[in-house]
């Protein structure tokens, strides 16, 4: 088992910047690849980004590319979504999720874990 814990979340003015964290505990951390997805009112939840277990390779959504950062502790089994430029589009609730393959990482069958999200407002 492994869970996980979101934190960072909160309300911010259009063009402003958060970082969220994602604390693991449980089994291997550097075992999984990690992602973010989210869900805003009235929407399917989507991915955002994902990590490689080394950190060296990452992928983004077309909607948050050049305007979001992921990255890894492995030391700290902790994974980080740095958010910048913020807009109005992008209030969601953000979840981390975990999964052991890197296979189809934009969907949510491979992720086997997950966290309880924490919630991103954007302001206009």
């Amino acid at each position: 088992q492994v869970q996980l814990v979101e934190s960072g979340g909160g309300l911010v003015q259009a063009g402003g910047s958060l970082r969220l964290s994602c604390a693991a505990s449980g089994r291997t951390f550097s075992n999984y690849y990690m992602g973010w997805f989210r869900q805003a009112p009235g929407k399917e939840r989507e991915f955002v980004a994902v990590i490689s277990r080394s950190g060296r390779s990452t992928y983004y959504a077309n909607s948050v590319k050049g305007r979001f950062t992921i990255s890894r502790d492995n030391a700290k089994n902790t994974v980080y979504l740095q958010m910048n430029s913020l807009k109005p589009e992008d209030t969601a609730v953000y979840y981390c999720a975990a999964s052991q393959i890197y296979t189809d990482y934009d969907r949510e069958y491979p992720y086997d874990y997950w966290g309880q999200g924490t919630q991103v407002t954007v302001s206009s």
